[in-house]
């Protein structure tokens, strides 16, 4: 053998250089920012203000975490669940101020799928996109499920019948197929098909009812708050309130709704930062609101983890039946709102991923009459119907909650990459005390991941296996950054 001669792994080869560009190859923000709105076949329609904005980053909010998972978090926390609604709050705030920014600078539909593209490169910006397929779509199956508790509910205390457990449950719960979910993802299909300015006046209706709902319980549950129910405030101590925290998190899931009707919206930089940061103190002051009033009207130790606590609570405090069909009417107006919202926000995610390439193209196609993409919004719903007619609904939050986690991880660190990049890019919002801020969203992200258990971890990593798998069979090779004429972004700043 002549030891002289070159090995053949010696050195990289050209063709893994051109591989390894290709994977951290980033979208220009002006090239972005340029094609916004341009579908197969059209363009998006820019119908969208400020309180259409905000109201549908609350509805895609506000419903799951007290009409479905406070009876869940109650007993882990006690009388002090509102100091991890606080907590779980913060968590969310810092990273809401990242997206607001990025919003205002990148106002295309993507999300953090888009500011990753533009920031880290492809291959990351397809990770978030697939972490966002599972934090949308399986926040809407999770949330259909809670919807069919509470139609039982409002039937049982007006009929008095309930839809019979094969048909209200999935399978692994007692169930055949849980019908009702289905149809709620079904309606807020239609309602999208119809055009996104009608969708949005339906969801802000909606919206409308959800928090009159809400106030109503406090004002009527008030009435039965008792000052011993809050001693001891925190009986399982601090593990407690970050256990609950951990579980809390998923109902400020949905804040970042906004960010995906970015090529909707008539003025993206000023209003969607607005939107974005007023949904999440809207939010967070209702949750903590109707959570302290909850557990005042009823002892900690009775919450029973049930998804319908509240109406129980109603029909406790009173002695009547009437409140707590009235407030089961309203959770069942309030949560479609979160089904319409979230699926809303899918779809746009998707589009955006289509338009790129890196989906198939059939995503991106807008319908020329209502300027929807009416066959990705078809196919989401589909599949997300299904899901939430066969699966259980505990699981689903889990993995909802580390897919979103670490999409708004990634997001923070866009923040500060873009600010060294593109330090002169028109801004309509800026991240105050930044890094720092972006740092600790990162921070708090990272942390409650830690928290979550080792299955749900498996299932993530499940995931991602399978993204990776989608991406380098077809993601890679049809990428648009492929085309000629279509470069990568340039390492330079941009002027």
């Amino acid at each position: 053998m002549d030891h002289g001669a070159a090995s053949p792994v010696s050195s990289p080869s050209p063709g893994a250089g051109r591989n390894l560009s290709r994977l951290t190859r980033r979208k220009p923000v002006e090239r972005l920012v340029a094609e916004s709105g341009h579908g197969e076949g059209g363009l998006l329609r820019r119908s969208l203000g400020v309180w259409q904005l905000t109201a549908i980053s609350i509805g895609a909010t506000l419903g799951t975490g007290i009409f479905v998972v406070l009876g869940e978090a109650v007993p882990e926390a006690g009388p002090a669940v509102t100091v991890s609604f606080v907590l779980a709050g913060l968590t969310a705030l810092f990273s809401a101020l990242s997206y607001a920014e990025l919003a205002g600078t990148i106002p295309v539909s993507g999300s953090s799928y888009t500011y990753t593209y533009a920031t880290m490169g492809e291959l990351l910006g397809w990770v978030i996109g697939w972490c966002l397929i599972l934090e949308y779509g399986v926040s809407v199956a999770a949330v259909a499920v809670g919807w069919g508790e509470y139609l039982n509910e409002l039937l049982d205390g007006t009929v008095g019948a309930t839809i019979p457990a094969a048909l209200s449950a999935p399978p692994g719960d007692g169930g055949i197929v849980n019908l009702p979910a289905l149809l709620v993802v079904l309606l807020a299909m239609a309602l999208l098909l119809g055009g996104a300015r009608e969708s949005a006046r339906a969801n802000a209706a909606m919206v409308a009812v959800k928090i009159g709902a809400l106030l109503m319980f406090c004002a009527v549950a008030a009435t039965g708050v008792r000052a011993g129910n809050y001693t001891p405030f925190a009986p399982l101590g601090v593990a407690g309130i970050n256990a609950a925290a951990a579980t809390l998190f998923f109902s400020y899931i949905g804040f970042d709704a906004a960010s995906t009707a970015g090529e909707e919206a008539r003025n993206p930089r000023r209003d969607l930062p607005r939107a974005i940061v007023l949904s999440l103190v809207i939010v967070t002051v209702l949750y903590c609101l109707v959570a302290a009033v909850a557990v005042g009207a009823l002892p900690w130790q009775d919450f029973t983890g049930t998804e319908a606590a509240l109406a129980g609570i109603m029909e406790e405090v009173t002695g009547r039946a009437f409140w707590s069909v009235l407030l089961a009417l309203g959770a069942v107006v309030a949560i479609a709102s979160v089904v319409l919202a979230v699926l809303y926000g899918q779809t746009r995610i998707l589009f955006s991923m289509s338009r790129d390439g890196l989906i198939p193209r059939v995503f991106s196609r807008v319908h020329p009459r209502t300027g929807t993409p009416r066959a990705g919004t078809l196919i989401v719903a589909a599949f997300c119907g299904t899901l939430a007619a066969v699966v259980p609904l505990g699981r689903l939050a889990d993995a909802t909650s580390i897919g979103t986690l670490f999409a708004f991880a990634l997001v923070n660190v866009s923040v500060v990459v873009l600010r060294r990049t593109h330090p002169r890019a028109p801004r309509g919002f800026r991240v105050p005390l930044s890094p720092l801020l972006p740092a600790l969203g990162l921070g708090f992200c990272v942390w409650t991941m830690a928290g979550l258990d080792a299955v749900t971890w498996t299932v993530f990593g499940l995931w991602l296996a399978g993204g990776l798998a989608v991406y380098f069979s077809y993601g890679i090779r049809h990428s648009r950054l492929n085309e000629p004429g279509r470069p990568a972004a340039a390492d330079e700043p941009a002027g």
